[in-house]
């Protein structure tokens, strides 16, 4: 296990740096700049501003920069928990071209604790219906527990999220009675509101979200566990008397959720980063509402910063992914033989 953990932990050190390296040569290769859908302004102020944000250096002396700027320097585990990178890390991303006065390291630690618990809530939903769903199918297959729940997994499929989210909105914003209704906008009824009541806000996004991902789960539970329920070690441990439910959760689940963790690594981290989509229906100021405006203004350092994190947070969880899939099946080890 040392030697798997090491060997995963240079890879995900080498691909951050060849990720951060691309996202520097594509922004640079951009046409255009920051500041060039400014009107009215002089080349001197232009040069002036390319001075400020180091934009004349050569491009070498850019890169090393920022190679250097989001170099880890230390180590604060209090900061990370407050989402501050400069602090926790000694990680700078620089400030934002179209944010004036406003550093990226700043942007991003507001909006990402919004796109986190919007994911977390998400991934609880999807997990829990995905799972449920599947292992339920999987046991009474070929019967309605089986078609039923799956015909509504494929509605999930077939409707993505920028479909969802208006139907939701408009049956749980309008259509239900006003006692029921849920808040279809943002993120907080007001900055003093308490939890429960900001938690209303969050049901209709994170259900949207959920959903999507919960249909897809639950599809490669059903097929999963199909092909572990048909073991002979399945019949045996039957044969020997074991309850249903211990066959079921203490035999089947152990091997079945191989693929749904696989799956889930990435699915985790996609949600924790924040759904674009969802973020722009709901109005809610998470990290994929600034990865978008900083595309449409060209707004590189903001750009990078975004697009690291996102990188840095999937990188994470399919480590984590694939320490839980090492531990479930040792025969994945490193230097294991079959």
């Amino acid at each position: 296990m040392p030697r798997f953990l090491i060997s995963r932990l240079l890879q995900t050190i080498l691909v951050l740096y060849l990720i951060a390296t691309v996202v520097f040569v594509m922004m640079k290769a951009v046409p255009g700049g920051p500041f060039s859908q400014e009107r009215n302004v002089s080349e001197h102020i232009l040069r002036k501003l390319e001075e400020q944000y180091g934009l004349h250096d050569p491009l070498h002396v850019q890169y090393a920069k920022y190679m250097w700027n989001i170099t880890p320097k230390r180590f604060s585990p209090g900061a990370l928990l407050r989402f501050d990178l400069k602090n926790g890390l000694g990680i700078d991303f620089g400030y934002s071209f179209r944010y004036e006065g406003r550093t990226v390291n700043q942007l991003i630690a507001e909006a990402l604790p919004v796109s986190a618990e919007l994911g977390f809530y998400a991934l609880i939903i999807a997990a829990f219906l995905g799972i449920s769903t599947g292992s339920l199918a999987a046991l009474k297959q070929n019967t309605a527990w089986d078609h039923i729940p799956m015909g509504v997994v494929m509605v999930g499929i077939c409707l993505p999220t920028f479909v969802m989210g208006p139907i939701l909105i408009l049956v749980f914003g309008f259509w239900v009675p006003e006692s029921i209704r849920l808040p279809v906008l943002f993120w907080e009824p007001s900055y003093d509101a308490s939890w429960m009541e900001s938690l209303r806000y969050r049901i209709l996004p994170a259900i949207t979200l959920g959903l999507y991902y919960a249909a897809g789960i639950a599809r490669l539970t059903r097929g999963s566990m199909l092909e572990v329920l048909g073991q002979d070690y399945i019949r045996t441990a039957r044969a020997k008397g074991v309850s249903p439910f211990n066959v079921v959760v203490k035999h089947g689940l152990r091997t079945g959720m191989i693929p749904v963790i696989s799956y889930l690594g990435p699915v985790a981290a996609h949600l924790i980063t924040g759904s674009f989509v969802i973020e722009y229906i709901f109005m809610l100021p998470g990290l994929g509402r600034h990865l978008i405006n900083a595309a449409l203004n060209r707004d590189y350092t903001l750009i990078m910063g975004t697009v690291l994190v996102y990188a840095a947070i999937l990188i994470l969880f399919n480590f984590i992914v694939d320490t839980l899939l090492v531990w479930l099946n040792p025969r994945l080890r490193l230097g294991s033989k079959p």
